[in-house]
């Protein structure tokens, strides 16, 4: 059972930076794939970033590429969403995501393939 926890969220303008955290409890975190997804209001949830379990292979959503960067740091068992450049089009819940695959490096943008979910957390971007 893996607990993931967001922080970071909150109110910014039009061309300003954030950077979102997800804690994740348990020892293996390193066997996770990660995942950042979105929810505009009357919208569904969409992908925005992965990051494979070693940190080496990242994929990102093209409406986010250049502006946001995925990243973890394993030994502090968390993954990070830094976010620059934000758009009014950026608001959502932003909510971090694990899956368990172990032995293999991989990425996965699919939310149903995604096992464990945090609780969300707010980016507002006003312009």
């Amino acid at each position: 059972q893996v607990q993931l926890v967001e922080s970071g969220g909150g109110l910014v303008q039009a061309g300003g930076s954030l950077r979102l955290s997800c804690a994740a409890s348990g020892r293996t975190f390193s066997t996770y794939v990660m995942g950042w997804f979105r929810q505009a209001p009357g919208k569904e949830r969409e992908f925005v970033a992965t990051i494979s379990g070693s940190g080496d292979t990242t994929y990102y959503a093209d409406s986010v590429k250049g502006r946001f960067t995925i990243s973890r740091d394993n030994a502090k068992n968390t993954e990070y969403l830094q976010m620059s450049s934000l758009k009014p089009e950026d608001t959502a819940v932003y909510y971090c995501a694990a899956v368990w695959k172990p032995f293999r490096d991989i990425v996965t943008i699919r939310s149903d393939e995604y096992r464990y979910w945090g609780q969300g957390t707010q980016v507002t971007v006003s312009s």
